[in-house]
């Protein structure tokens, strides 16, 4: 039976690490038959070619999204590679520095800039330059990464729930002018997992807690449950969503408190 993904060319971004979220989707991805791209820092290359030397002819890009010359080139790379792409993920955040520390107030220009460089700008930059790809399947799939601390203050998650809220209304922007191409754009708002990243949120062991203890379902998700959401999204199954904010979390969104 052929997997969901059967045929399909993706692109992952921000792989770093085997607990991050990337690599639950990548997982996923290839159980259900996609040739995979993954981009990723040049401080994580070696990192990187460990974790993916068991997934079968993956292809490894080095790539600053805060460079749009690197962008452009990578892609028009991949184009004459694969002729085509037909999903990609966007799971990049951070740049901020000391912005997840102390108040919202004393957030520097600075860090803020680079933050939503990083983590809500290079959505649209990644998207700009896979649209021509997508073009020659007859249409694609973006999924980006995001956090309920996008669309309602969680304690602890400061500047960083700002750039969310950000990515959440870039997606539905992209998702209104792109879909005349017979392109998704979604949301994925996942719960809580012990990455390395969640690991530098002040207070991120307290934010796991709660919502194990307080989601409907009473757990925290695991990595492999974005991956099979970025399955529905990219597959023929989600073939009429687009513009969504799909929660992945336990339910832990639908409870006020």
């Amino acid at each position: 039976m052929a997997g969901l993904l059967e045929g399909k060319v993706g692109v992952i971004t921000g792989l770093s690490e085997k607990h991050g979220y990337a690599w639950g989707i990548a997982q996923a991805c290839m159980r259900e038959g996609a040739q995979l791209i993954f981009t990723h820092e040049a401080r994580y290359a070696r990192h990187v070619a460990e974790l993916t030397a068991e997934i079968p002819h993956a292809t490894l890009v080095e790539l600053d999204v805060s460079d749009d010359v690197q962008i452009t080139e990578a892609f028009g790379r991949l184009d004459h590679q694969f002729g085509g792409l037909d999903f990609l993920v966007h799971a990049i955040a951070g740049g901020g520095g000391k912005a997840l520390m102390g108040r919202v107030t004393d957030t520097e220009r600075a860090d803020f800039r680079i933050m939503f460089e990083v983590s809500t700008y290079s959505l649209i930059a990644l998207t700009r330059a896979a649209e021509p790809l997508f073009a020659r399947r007859g249409g694609g799939s973006v999924v980006a990464l995001t956090y309920y601390g996008g669309e309602k203050v969680v304690l602890g998650y400061k500047a960083m729930g700002i750039a969310k809220a950000a990515l959440d209304a870039t997606g539905r922007y992209l998702a209104a002018e792109l879909g005349v191409e017979n392109i998704r754009v979604n949301l994925l708002s996942l719960g809580p997992a012990r990455t390395m990243a969640a690991r530098g949120i002040p207070g991120f062991t307290e934010m796991l807690r709660h919502a194990n203890d307080h989601a409907p379902l009473r757990r925290n998700i695991e990595t492999v449950d974005a991956g099979n959401a970025v399955v529905y999204l990219c597959s023929e199954l989600g073939r009429n969503v687009t513009g969504e904010i799909l929660h992945v979390d336990a339910g832990f969104n639908a409870i006020a408190y």
